[in-house]
């Protein structure tokens, strides 16, 4: 569904184009008119990485010198070097001049980025923070070399901007174009990159995720095809074209593909039983949901992003008594968890089936609720306390789970997705000692149809539950989202919704027990 780059990025030619506003004055730039903006198609969204960070590959996709039919009578480029507010001021020139941009690191990607202007072989460039006058490496070259114009004697320059999202704001005299395609950016992206961009009138999304469905809108832009996407965050083409592919799968409720970021969660935890297993079968479904609302409004004046409620549903429950199938396991019947699934859809939330295995297999489990995980708001929470051995008995002791057991549930219920067309599905590990998870760096998180979710367990006081987090975020992917539990009854005291949210790092996910 995606097309590769390489091949557009071959058959570019080694100079850079922009309008004959660009050349001396860059006042004048401001008058271009647009139908002189580089003119390119995208028939598929696309992917342009950035290894060596110089932002050579926006450049010349950009502003490609088969776009001779606009008739350039310059060459202009902008460069900056390694200093960060260098390259914010250079890429505020390029923008406002229409013209691409290019990073010059130290050492060898500095040289590789002089290996990059000597090929393009602009007839003008502005440098912000390097020195290319005396370089070696550009001794062949005939562009004119010279630092950006200065502020008139009594007048003091305007701040430039310090953030990606005040750079996508700027104008350029190419906006208008309307060949330009979306521009996906993260935090991941180079200002390079980002500046060429908008040089050449593109609009630029800037997402919280490297993910093309990050938002509504970034999901949008994918459907009609017309979108790039620029930096290494977002994977290798592989990688994207697999995040673009479960695009088409639709969105979830608050709006993107992804359970996180793009939206918080607060959620109420228990069995439909009743209170004996948490605040959540205290009253009836849809009464759990107006309540599992009411803690998520306490919550929504408190972060920029869509608080949704949520249920995390015990869908088997840890005995100390074997059963007739002898796993220590009470399995609920899947038709007695659809009323509070249920519910909590109708109140545009979402649902968590937690599994307490005893001595049965995660995966076995999983596989008795897969009606209700194909329903596209409904995920799944493993909990390896309740996890024994062949010669255990829960409560006894605190169980674990091995990552092998983990990642043959994270597999099934990945594949899950990719067969049912579903957005992205949450996947909730719960742990609160280090044994729970003794060899969690051997988990794979890297299942985009997943969204990893660890849930730091600890109860009693502050200093307590702190002690818990900070032990539980030690060595911990950054593929993880945090996920805290606030107790009714055992913290002394429970964090109120301000505190809660104060914690370092806020966590994506709050439970009440």
């Amino acid at each position: 569904m995606v097309a590769t780059v390489a091949a557009a990025l071959m058959v570019a030619s080694c100079s850079v184009f922009s309008s004959e506003e660009n050349s001396g004055d860059s006042q004048n730039s401001a008058s271009q008119n647009s139908s002189n903006a580089p003119s390119f198609a995208v028939d598929s969204p696309k992917l342009l990485s950035d290894a060596d960070a110089s932002g050579n590959n926006a450049a010349q996709y950009f502003f490609p010198a088969d776009a001779g039919k606009n008739d350039p009578s310059s060459t202009q480029l902008i460069v900056a070097g390694p200093a960060e507010a260098d390259q914010y001021a250079a890429a505020e020139a390029a923008i406002e001049d229409g013209a691409p941009m290019l990073i010059v690191g130290k050492g060898a990607a500095g040289d590789e980025a002089k290996a990059q202007i000597a090929e393009l072989a602009p007839e003008e460039i502005i440098q912000f923070g390097v020195d290319l006058n005396e370089d070696p490496a550009l001794a062949e070259t005939d562009a004119k070399i010279s630092q950006p114009d200065k502020p008139a004697e009594g007048e003091q320059a305007a701040p430039a901007p310090s953030s990606l999202e005040e750079l996508v704001g700027l104008e350029s005299p190419n906006d208008g174009n309307d060949a330009a395609p979306q521009v996906l950016v993260s935090a991941q992206t180079n200002v390079a990159q980002v500046a060429s961009a908008r040089a050449a009138g593109a609009p630029v999304q800037v997402l919280a995720a490297a993910d093309p469905r990050a938002t509504s809108e970034s999901m949008a832009a994918i459907a009609d095809g017309n979108a790039v996407a620029l930096g290494e965050g977002f994977g290798n083409q592989e990688e994207f074209d697999a995040q673009v592919k479960l695009a088409a799968n639709g969105e979830l409720p608050g709006g993107g593909g992804l359970v996180f970021p793009g939206r918080r969660m607060v959620a109420l935890y228990g069995h439909p039983s009743g209170p004996a297993l948490g605040v959540m079968g205290e009253q009836s479904p849809e009464e759990a949901a107006v309540l599992a609302q009411n803690y998520a409004d306490q919550y929504k004046d408190l972060t920029d992003w869509p608080v949704m409620p949520a249920f995390e549903i015990i869908a088997t429950v840890a005995s100390d008594a074997p059963g007739d199938d002898g796993d220590y396991s009470n399995e609920s019947q899947p038709e007695e968890l659809v009323p509070y699934v249920d519910a909590i859809t109708e109140a545009g939330g979402y649902a968590f089936l937690d599994l307490q295995p005893g001595r049965a297999r995660l995966i076995d489990q999983a596989k008795m609720y897969e009606d209700l995980l194909k329903q596209p708001n409904v995920g799944l929470a493993l909990d390896p306390e309740w996890k024994i051995g062949p010669d255990e008995v829960p409560m006894t002791n605190v169980g674990h789970v091995e990552a092998e057991e983990v990642n043959e549930v994270s597999e099934w219920l990945a594949q899950l997705v990719q067969d049912n067309d579903l957005p992205q599905k949450g996947l909730i590990l719960h742990q609160f000692q280090q044994q729970m998870l003794r060899d969690r760096d051997q988990i794979r998180t890297d299942y985009p149809e997943l969204s990893f979710i660890l849930h730091a367990d600890g109860h009693g006081d502050a200093g307590q539950k702190f002690d818990t987090w900070n032990a539980m975020r030690q060595g911990l992917s950054p593929d993880y989202f945090m996920a805290w539990k606030n107790f009714i009854d055992e913290d002394t005291p429970m964090f109120d919704p301000t505190q809660t949210y104060e914690v370092d790092p806020r966590p994506w996910f709050v439970s009440y027990q």
